[in-house]
């Protein structure tokens, strides 16, 4: 009922995508076909944000509308031609995908993995980040008018990129696809976690400091009011983010899409502005993100000003 198998190479990787027809997305009719033909075309923008890093697969075997799997570990009847990782965790070690080309990325697509979650370091180094990311999610709902909505979140990216420019650090943008907007350092990977994430929420503490009535690291949703909430709490060791070009599991298929600075003056600009259906003018477009922009920088330096600033 949901199409015979079809045989795929990409770059000298052959599998089968089984049930090409199945409906991931019943709103909207995107089927697994759909899925995989869209990381496909966003691979080359996509694989050097994943390349090195274990990854978490959000799996949806029966669409959007059925029960996810959450799953870390590869099954074993993944290719061998799949990088894997073993990393480390309490008790154990945990066997995680690395997307280190387009066929890994197309065939877990095809295993209905719909949303990739990256690790924010590398799997030789995985106590190092070279990624630090403040998660700027809204307390509003987004209502009849989610553009007016995200207002806020617009404003408190333009707030946090001031003070990373105080800092000398660059930011990169990303709507999530979801609520909110991923500001993101990239890192030299000297620091380790526990480095990174406490100069994270003494940043995101300094910005709540400076405007009290519109910004909170309070991670309780009845204790924020209507005040955009600072979430920091994503770096740390073994936690995921979003990937770059990312479906997420909603109506309407919306993907996690890079932005430039400039971006955030856009009164249209919301969280979910583009989708699987509608990325393709993006890919056309310049990258918001050019290869020499994610260098990776020290804290060190950064860390003196913030403490000057306090």
């Amino acid at each position: 009922m949901s199409g015979e198998p079809r045989r795929l190479r990409i770059g000298g990787h052959a599998f089968e995508l089984t049930r090409p027809d199945k409906v991931l997305f019943p709103d909207d009719g995107l089927t697994k076909a759909d899925l995989v033909a869209h990381y496909r075309a966003v691979a080359r923008r996509a694989l050097p944000e994943l390349r090195g890093r274990p990854v978490m697969m959000e799996r949806h075997p029966d669409g959007i509308g059925g029960r996810p799997l959450m799953q870390k570990n590869a099954p074993d009847y993944f290719p061998d031609w799949v990088p894997l990782t073993e990393v480390t965790k309490e008790g154990g070690t945990v066997t995680h995908v690395v997307c280190d080309n387009a066929a890994t990325l197309a065939y877990l697509a095809g295993q209905a993995s719909i949303t990739p979650h990256r690790w924010l370091s590398r799997a030789d180094r995985p106590d190092h980040p070279d990624r630090l990311i403040f998660d700027l999610d809204p307390s509003k709902p987004a209502g009849d008018d989610p553009a007016a909505a995200f207002a806020d979140v617009r404003w408190a990216a333009h707030r946090t990129c001031e003070l990373l420019d105080e800092l000398g650090l660059p930011a990169r943008l990303m709507t999530t696809g979801s609520r909110g907007l991923h500001v993101i350092v990239p890192l030299d990977r000297a620091a380790d976690f526990d480095t990174v994430r406490a100069f994270a929420r003494e940043a995101a503490d300094l910005l709540v400091a400076r405007h009290p009535d519109r910004l909170t690291t309070e991670p309780r949703k009845e204790n924020r009011g209507d005040r955009l909430y600072l979430d920091t709490l994503r770096n740390g060791y073994a936690q995921t983010a979003v990937a770059p070009y990312a479906v997420r599991a909603k109506p309407g298929a919306p993907v996690a899409t890079p932005i430039a600075t400039d971006e955030l003056d856009d009164p249209d600009l919301r969280a979910d502005r583009w989708t699987l259906t509608t990325i393709a003018d993006r890919l056309t477009a310049p990258n918001p993100w050019p290869a020499g922009s994610l260098r990776g920088r020290s804290l060190r330096t950064a860390q003196r000003r913030l403490t000057k600033l306090r």
